[in-house]
């Protein structure tokens, strides 16, 4: 693995997002995401906002800075994830989790210049998949964003069922913690994840995700006898951070992970971490990993 990159020196203090709520506080799925929507709706500028991608963020964020802290990827991170878009123009770009919308507008435009044909964003909650596809129409986006309602494992499971999603060039991980790692085995399984492949998975430090570090930066014999002694499911949960664990336990299930799939041990990932932040400025990382080749 190389070592940890810094996208940034410093966080601009004049787009800090309002600071999250405290411990133990919800700070999602209480009614600010249909809020979002009526704010950006009801802009001053709504028609000057329609049509165009980076004025939708732009009023996301608005939102984000002056009523509500929203956990969207935001621009610093963002950036790192388009300057890869730019880089290796994906065809089919997957975002797991996709909330209000932000990272689908972002990352869709910036496949659309690159190119590519298709961002697919799978969305548990059918409110959030309401206001992302409804954030997408207005940016004028729709003929590439789209949305799909469901776990993230059964959504994979009928795209690729349906011939819909043969390959994923890029996949954006951004869901439910626990998912990060058997989602990612389901796609190696399903051999549509593979040489080739970039993913980039947020939240690396916060709230931090060892389960899917261990997996992407083992060695294939690391992984081989992982699965030789029986220990790769278990590891697939263990080390999750107890601080943020009462928002993901009911994702803990095995119905809503929705995969006990073995993956492939035999892929190789070129993973490094690229530190930068959350939309607040507190700090965060991305982790980025390159499928480079399958050992036989």
């Amino acid at each position: 693995m190389a070592p940890a990159e810094s996208a940034v020196n410093d966080f601009d203090e004049k787009k800090a997002y309002a600071a999250q709520e405290e411990e133990g506080q919800k700070y999602f799925d209480d009614g600010r995401e249909i809020d979002l929507l009526h704010f950006v709706y009801g802009h001053e500028k709504i028609d000057e906002i329609r049509g165009s991608p980076q004025k939708v963020l732009a009023a996301i964020d608005e939102y984000g800075r002056t009523k509500k802290y929203l956990m969207n990827v935001g621009d610093d991170k963002g950036k790192i994830v388009c300057d890869l878009i730019r880089k290796h123009k994906p065809n089919t770009l997957v975002e797991l989790g996709g909330y209000v919308g932000y990272s689908a507008v972002l990352f869709g435009d910036a496949v659309r210049q690159a190119g590519g044909k298709r961002l697919f964003s799978l969305e548990f909650n059918p409110e959030f998949a309401a206001v992302i596809m409804s954030l997408v129409d207005l940016a004028g986006l729709s003929d590439i964003v789209k949305v799909h309602v469901g776990s993230s494992a059964n959504s994979i499971k009928r795209l690729h069922a349906a011939g819909l999603l043969s390959h994923i060039d890029m996949m954006f991980l951004d869901h439910s913690k626990p998912a990060y790692t058997t989602d990612l085995k389901l796609c190696e399984s399903l051999n549509i994840v593979g040489p080739g492949s970039v993913l980039a998975a947020d939240n690396c430090v916060k709230p931090g995700n060892p389960p899917y570090l261990r997996y992407v930066r083992s060695t294939v014999e690391e992984k081989r006898k992982a699965l030789e002694l029986g220990d790769a499911a278990t590891d697939d949960k263990a080390g999750l951070s107890e601080k943020y664990g009462y928002l993901f336990q009911d994702a803990v299930s095995e119905k809503k992970l929705g995969s006990t799939e073995k993956g492939n041990p035999n892929l190789v990932y070129d993973s490094k971490r690229i530190d930068s932040f959350e939309p607040t400025g507190i700090p965060d990382a991305l982790e980025i990993s390159i499928c480079v080749k399958e050992e036989s």
